[in-house]
């Protein structure tokens, strides 16, 4: 891990305070849709402390253009300040995508060293927080409502989430199965200047810390020539409230 790296993880961990002294209780889902109550009683445990922080290992695959490649990454999250860093290498090149008190900002280095791509700005940034918020599911203490976070019915499958964060709103459909295991997330997100929309999907669930959450996650985009599916993602390691770099 380079030095810069390092220092990106630490800035995240820094900025967002520690609540994992907070419980929850079943009292903070009533009057929410019914299949999204039904998803916090199978995923959380009555009484269990708040997520505050995150980090784990995953492999996988990913697609960055026409054939998959092996991949190999860590991410860090936030909760109370929502945000993210992800490093991903594979035999090719490395890439480190962020989310960090409001500002986002994507990087991919040819063999780790000749830089492809840097990427700042506005539709970035909602593209971060869509990826942070399609990841909640991994820390799901983070999609209780809150002043930032509401849900809206829609029907015994699905429901919206409509997330804020620094004047930034984003929104998006989570869907449900019988078991109350989320299966499946669609928004529009930015795919360079033109919003497309975007798919996430779940599976593999676990019991892990009094949690059930999803080690396998696929993303694709939705495009009008097609589907582009383009991260296959298995979950190797993960591990809550430990605010440091593996």
């Amino acid at each position: 891990m380079t030095r810069r790296n390092r220092k990106v993880i630490e800035n995240l961990f820094s900025v967002a305070e520690n609540i994992s002294e907070r419980k929850y209780s079943t009292k903070q889902i009533e009057g929410l849709p019914e299949p999204v109550q039904k998803y916090f009683k199978y995923s959380l445990t009555n009484d269990q402390h708040i997520i505050s922080y995150v980090r784990l290992i995953h492999g996988g695959k990913f697609k960055p253009k026409d054939s998959w490649v092996k991949i190999r990454g860590e991410e860090y999250f936030t909760v109370e300040k929502p945000g993210f860093v992800w490093l991903g290498r594979t035999s090719m090149f490395s890439a480190s995508d962020s989310y960090i008190d409001g500002v986002g900002n994507l990087q991919v280095k040819l063999l780790s060293i000749l830089k492809l791509v840097d990427e700042k700005g506005d539709k970035l940034n909602q593209g971060e927080l869509l990826r942070w918020l399609g990841e909640a599911p991994l820390f799901p203490t983070a999609l209780l409502p809150s002043e930032n976070l509401r849900w809206e019915s829609i029907d015994d499958e699905s429901a919206r989430v409509i997330f804020t964060n620094n004047n930034l709103t984003v929104e998006g459909i989570f869907f449900f199965n019988e078991k109350g295991q989320i299966i499946k997330f669609k928004a529009k997100r930015y795919k360079d200047t033109e919003l497309e929309d975007w798919t996430g999907y779940y599976d593999n669930y676990r019991k892990i810390n009094n949690l059930r959450i999803p080690f396998k996650m696929k993303v694709e985009w939705n495009l009008a020539s097609g589907n582009l599916e383009y991260v296959d993602f298995d979950i190797e390691t993960i591990e809550f409230n430990i605010p440091e770099k593996f």
